[in-house]
């Protein structure tokens, strides 16, 4: 997709022409050997299944399965991939006194309009030879995928830039939820959207059911896409979930919709207030 030696076009232009980061033509696998690698597709599977596994329980499921692991490296590969187990905890601790934690307001909130609350999440992203991450940011009530972003390293930078793309093509949303994620909860995340007037809410900590809609599109993402595919390089797993979006958003009916598609209901929302105001 991309030619190195292109007579006319850089590198960066041609990255720019195909929507891909920069970062993605000169990714190079997180080094993991080839047996962690399987083992953590099977983690990934195992948890989007069952995310009230922690390490001790998907450390036994795994040996269940016959995979020969102990809890510390099972542990090790769920940090890697960010996956953490879904129970209620008995308090809420801010491990770093500068990234505060924000109160989760979307508790019993009718959710009736586009634009009214936005989420986002990061997923592992299996790649041959290594695994990257999936940021999404998603509308609650058309369910659309309004902006995502791949990247090799798990920093606020991706999530920032695709928050920056959701507002500069969809506007601002009234609230913003996430989980309390480092890259969630750092400056670097919060203050741009604190400063366009949005609302933060945060999900209590260990309830992916606070964000559930990010959720249950990781489900579809991973089980209609990634599993059906083995993306050779990061440029063709962006390539590929490009396609894969735009078929979520614009193609596939969701029942919890009346069978019509995320942009379709997310198109009409918008359409009401403007022509009530004509």
């Amino acid at each position: 997709m991309i030619e190195p030696k292109h007579p006319r076009l850089t590198v960066t232009r041609q990255c720019e022409l195909l929507g891909l980061p920069r970062a993605s033509f000169y990714y190079e696998p997180a080094p993991e050997s080839d047996e962690n690698l399987r083992l953590m597709r099977v983690i990934d599977e195992t948890y989007l299944a069952y995310p009230f596994f922690g390490s001790r329980q998907m450390t036994r499921w795994l040996r269940a399965q016959g995979h020969k692991v102990n809890r510390k490296r099972v542990r090790r590969l769920m940090r890697a991939m960010d996956l953490e187990a879904i129970y209620r905890k008995p308090s809420l601790s801010r491990a770093n006194a500068a990234h505060p934690v924000y109160p989760y307001l979307l508790r019993d909130v009718t959710v009736d309009r586009a634009n009214q609350v936005w989420a986002t999440d990061i997923t592992y992203l299996p790649i041959m030879g290594g695994y990257a991450y999936l940021c999404a940011v998603i509308d609650w009530y058309s369910r659309r995928v309004l902006a995502w972003e791949i990247s090799n390293t798990l920093d606020a930078a991706f999530c920032v830039r695709t928050v920056a793309r959701a507002m500069a093509e969809h506007g601002v949303p009234e609230i913003f939820n996430t989980d309390q994620g480092c890259q969630f909860t750092s400056a670097e995340f919060t203050q741009p959207l604190l400063k366009a007037g949005v609302k933060l809410s945060m999900d209590g900590k260990g309830r992916c059911l606070d964000n559930v809609f990010v959720e249950r599109l990781w489900r579809s993402v991973k089980y209609e896409e990634v599993y059906l595919k083995s993306y050779v390089s990061l440029v063709d797993a962006h390539a590929q979930l490009d396609t894969y979006f735009h078929f979520y958003n614009h193609r596939r009916p969701h029942s919890s919709l009346g069978d019509h598609t995320p942009a379709d209901a997310y198109r009409t929302s918008i359409a009401l207030p403007a022509a009530a105001n004509q």
